[in-house]
């Protein structure tokens, strides 16, 4: 199997941390142009829907989106560290909150980077030909949202460890993929008021998957 990826963007990040945390052997390509802010026009060609990441199976079967990938793999090795659920309504309580990371937190700060970023110019929208402009009002309204995400996530982190309990899952991946982009590339920052998340994230920041 082959996972195409950009080397920074949040998306691949997903599954790269995923892949890690089963321990999972899985070839990585970086198809980021080497000297712009763009997908290598060779991988543009053969994928219309011009996004990653991207996971190639042996047959040439190609999947995409980040949770369809983890979800594949979760089921092909369910004896390798399970991610998504141990049991129904642990996958269900799994699934709405990596949805809610999805939505609030990675959708917040896409909005911010989309809509600010220099390289980003006329592209507010991913994987479009067409020029879509950036809008300013976006950047203010993804940094009130992005707040309102950490606060809602600092509420259900509580003292607990990870995002829905004992146990690290695909929601504690997404939350921290979106909120590294939102810290590193954005430069925003987790409220000070938000103490379990920002002791969740320095916690998170430390597991083997995540530091290498």
């Amino acid at each position: 199997m082959k996972l195409y990826n950009w080397k920074g963007a949040p998306n691949p990040q997903r599954v790269i941390i995923f892949i890690k945390e089963k321990c999972l052997d899985v070839e990585i390509i970086n198809v980021g142009h080497p000297t712009g802010a763009s997908l290598s026009p060779d991988y543009l060609a053969n994928n219309p829907h011009r996004l990653v990441p991207i996971l190639e199976l042996e047959d040439g079967t190609k999947i995409g989106e980040a949770m369809a990938i983890c979800r594949y793999l979760e089921t092909i090795y369910p004896a390798k560290t399970q991610l998504m659920g141990i049991n129904p309504l642990d996958q269900a309580i799994v699934d709405m909150w990596e949805r809610r990371a999805d939505m609030e937190g990675l959708g917040a700060v896409g909005e911010v980077f989309r809509n600010s970023h220099p390289a980003f110019v006329n592209r507010g929208l991913p994987g479009q030909t067409e020029n879509i402009p950036q809008i300013s009002d976006l950047v203010v309204r993804g940094s009130k949202r992005l707040n309102l995400f950490f606060t809602k996530f600092d509420n259900q982190i509580g003292k607990n460890p990870y995002i829905t309990g004992e146990r690290f899952t695909v929601a504690d991946i997404t939350t921290f993929c979106a909120t590294n982009f939102a810290l590193k590339v954005c430069k925003l920052k987790i409220p000070q008021s938000c103490e379990n998340f920002r002791r969740w994230h320095k916690s998170i920041s430390s597991r083997p998957s995540i530091k290498n």
